[in-house]
């Protein structure tokens, strides 16, 4: 089982795919590894060996920002905004959406479940 930037890869998945559960790895990126560490699309993860797995170990570890560290920087960023006290700061300390998505019907995800309103009534 191969294990890069502290996840465990499965094994019966094909390369590309496989580098696709690293946190901060998408389809763009994984395919540029791939690429240049010579490895053939088709090959699975099982079939790897040491050497190539180190040499996409290392080449992550050198020009990628994966797992903790971007996890790490993703809140930091996020907390910068809600200390500054900007409009986005705020809204994601209400937990409302961000992004100017409107909040009058949908936006459940980001606001939980609907609440009833205790003196309504038809």
């Amino acid at each position: 089982m191969a294990r890069i930037a502290g996840v465990n890869l499965p094994t019966n998945k094909r390369v590309l795919i496989a580098l696709q559960y690293i946190h901060g790895i998408g389809q763009k990126t994984a395919a540029q590894i791939v690429e240049q560490v010579n490895i053939p699309a088709e090959r699975r993860v099982s079939q790897l060996t040491d050497a190539e797995v180190l040499q996409i170990r290392e080449m992550i570890d050198r020009d990628f920002v994966v797992e903790g560290d971007l996890r790490r920087e993703t809140s930091m960023n996020i907390k910068r905004l809600m200390d500054l006290g900007c409009y986005r700061g705020l809204r994601h300390r209400r937990g409302l959406p961000v992004r100017g998505q409107r909040t009058h019907t949908n936006a459940r995800t980001r606001k939980g479940p609907a609440k009833a309103i205790a003196g309504k009534k038809k």
